[in-house]
């Protein structure tokens, strides 16, 4: 499994739930693009329209040397899942407080896969916390490291 990209917000900004994993379709020399290291999932979020599941906002560069057919960059691409796993994650976004983001771009194989998250949101006393125990944790690194 080669990661492409993370998105590092999201365990900040949620507590994260349940996670999937989703096949992406994809159109043209997008997969290229990929491949390249040009691909980006922060600020993108998930819906479910008409039985079907979509990524919203991902960054996908054009290849330079794509000629033919040349799609826009940040166009919805569909999301590759089971029927249960889309009822599940269209059940989750009408909750109320839980939202599904993107955690990570990769491949599996030469397959380009997404893993998906339920999350909730933290309050920010809870992000509080969270940069507490990452503070303490580079405190306890940092001695480990000057004993040695």
């Amino acid at each position: 499994m080669k990661v492409i990209a993370t998105n590092k917000r999201a365990h900040f900004e949620y507590f994260v739930l349940e996670k999937f994993s989703a096949g992406l379709s994809l159109v043209g020399a997008e997969v290229k693009s990929i491949r390249s290291g040009h691909a980006s999932i922060n600020d993108t979020y998930i819906t479910v329209r008409d039985g079907e599941a979509f990524i919203i906002n991902m960054y996908i560069k054009t290849y330079p040397y794509a000629q033919n057919f040349v799609p826009d960059e940040r166009r919805s691409r569909k999301l590759l899942l089971h029927k249960s796993e889309i009822a599940r994650l269209s059940e989750a976004i009408a909750q109320k407080g839980l939202t599904v983001v993107p955690l990570k771009l990769y491949f599996e194989h030469s397959l380009v896969k997404v893993e998906l998250a339920i999350c909730k949101g933290k309050k920010l006393h809870d992000k509080r916390d969270t940069i507490k125990k990452r503070d303490l944790q580079r405190e306890v690194q940092r001695e480990i490291k000057m004993a040695r």
